[in-house]
């Protein structure tokens, strides 16, 4: 898989630990279709390699000295033709990671990640989807700091509601038309709208939202 015909996916790497950096690295140059054009030690740095450099995924360490990953996270997507981020954490239970989903994240990954899912989740992110891990998702949000607020953004339909409760249990969106018995394009229809009513950049962020904001229980 290439980022676009005949270019590898480029990633930059954030980690204070050069040891795992360098592991990344290790990983992700092994594979043809994925190129590691740069790393960056603390968060101020990631934006720095991110705005220079234009990398297509950045996987972005969240617990990081100075500028942390969270932070980091929310300037690299201010950032024109934003790359998408990829969490790289040590803890399974971290509301860094969570408020990393919620400002748009495209997903994480625990650093004990067999090589093979590490490759496997850059390139998911890398080509737009989501890295969504559903009982994951909720066991952080169940474990976080509980629903930041109420909804109050424009109401959703009873069908969009019913999508984005499917959406959060990981159903893609073949599988969502097939348990509606509705057309694809119907489906993604719903998601797109449901996605803009939310202000979510993608599924994951969507459904970390719907969480915190109690429109899918968790």
């Amino acid at each position: 898989m290439t980022a676009e015909s005949g270019r590898p996916v480029t990633v930059v790497i954030a980690d204070d630990e050069p040891l795992v950096r360098g592991g990344l690295r290790l990983i992700l140059d092994s594979e043809p279709d994925l190129e590691v054009v740069g790393e960056a030690a603390d968060g101020s740095e990631a934006v720095a390699q991110a705005r220079r450099l234009r990398p297509d995924v950045v996987c972005m360490d969240v617990r990081m000295p100075g500028v942390d990953g969270l932070r980091a996270t929310e300037l690299v997507l201010r950032l024109p033709d934003p790359p998408k981020v990829l969490v790289v954490t040590t803890f399974e239970h971290d509301d860094y990671v969570l408020d990393a989903l919620t400002v748009g994240a495209s997903g994480f990954l625990l650093k004990r990640a067999s090589a093979d899912e590490i490759v496997q989740a850059v390139r998911t992110v890398a080509v737009g989807q989501s890295l969504l891990f559903p009982e994951a998702v909720r066991s952080l949000v169940r474990g976080g700091r509980g629903a930041a607020a109420r909804y109050a953004g424009p109401p959703l339909t009873p069908r969009e509601s019913e999508v984005l409760g499917l959406v959060a249990q990981g159903m893609t969106n073949a599988e969502i038309a097939a348990e509606l018995v509705v057309g694809l394009e119907t489906v993604r229809t719903h998601v797109a709208s449901v996605l803009g009513k939310l202000g979510a950049r993608d599924r994951t962020q969507a459904v970390v939202t719907a969480y915190r904001t109690g429109l899918v229980e968790v």
